[in-house]
């Protein structure tokens, strides 16, 4: 899955710049740090890692290194970044500021000290990428308007296109987990029911339909006790990152099936996620206001 330039598209007011190269069309100055997991080519342990122009940095050898200080030891060692989503907020501060400061341009820590310099960074052509995290659940939210009004034209008709409640909650649906999978994944077109509007039966054949929708997907860090909510004011200290998403669509299965429940075969055959998260920290500079609401919410919204 392909991504907006970084810098170009939202260049940040921070002019730190890293003794890694970093080309100026690049999606990872050091403005960005985000947070992956990999396997380097001819090793079969995969280790937590984020990227730096077109080279990944070890983030296990470097903890290994004393470099993250205290609290991290066996947090980025996995093949997962479950663990350390779990530490917080304060922790995620915490490694992005030394992961910048450690790759900064003025800093020779790692900059003049070439064992390590060897031991640590990767060239991204040389590794292979993995999913993220580990998910254990996924809601997919119908969070556009012009995304909600298309599929509802395509499905009912311009004169049915929104469903009224979709003005006044968070439309959304529970996907399947075990079928997130990292962008690059094959994808296998599916099998399903589909039936024509001039038929009397529906048919079993494999989606002649297949469609995806890019989208943005989040990652939460620290949960909550079930029944107990998470205020929306303390939301963006739940929300570790964000990556690309490719929800993949079988059209002719789900329109057939889809009523009264919603998407089901249709929907959770394969959804695809980028490999690096990027963390709401490094978005936080380009933050913009929502679109103007014409309609009155409940008070836990706001």
């Amino acid at each position: 899955m392909g991504g907006s330039s970084f810098p170009a598209r939202m260049s940040s007011p921070n002019t730190a710049t890293s003794f890694i190269a970093v080309s100026a069309d690049s999606d990872f100055p050091i403005q960005n740090i985000p947070f992956g997991v990999f396997v380097p080519n001819g090793q079969s342990t995969a280790r937590c890692g984020t990227r730096i122009g077109d080279f990944v940095l070890d983030l296990a050898v470097i903890t290994d290194e004393g470099l993250l200080g205290i609290g991290y030891e066996n947090i980025f060692n996995k093949s997962e970044l479950n663990d350390f989503m779990a530490m917080g907020y304060n922790s995620w501060k915490d490694v992005r500021d030394k992961l910048i400061s450690l790759l900064h341009a003025d800093n020779p820590t790692l900059r003049d000290n070439a064992a390590l310099r060897e031991a640590a960074f990767h060239p991204i052509s040389q590794v292979q990428m993995l999913l993220p995290a580990r998910i254990g659940d996924y809601t997919d939210f119908y969070s556009s308007r012009y995304h909600a009004e298309n599929v509802g034209t395509m499905f009912r008709g311009p004169d049915n296109k929104l469903q009224p409640n979709w003005l006044h909650l968070p439309v959304g649906y529970h996907g399947r987990a075990s079928s997130v999978m990292v962008s690059g994944t094959d994808v296998r077109r599916p099998y399903g029911q589909t039936k024509a509007d001039d038929e009397p039966l529906p048919k079993f054949s494999q989606c002649k339909m297949l469609d995806f929708e890019l989208e943005m997907a989040f990652f939460v860090g620290p949960g909550n006790p079930l029944g107990y909510p998470i205020p929306i004011q303390e939301a963006d200290k739940h929300i570790f990152g964000m990556v690309l998403m490719n929800d993949w669509s079988a059209r002719d299965i789900q329109k057939w099936e889809y009523v009264p429940l919603g998407p089901f075969g249709a929907k959770n055959f394969m959804t695809s996620v980028s490999p690096w998260v990027v963390t709401m920290l490094a978005l936080e500079p380009f933050r913009v206001p929502g679109p103007v609401q014409d309609v009155s919410y409940f008070s836990f919204f706001l």
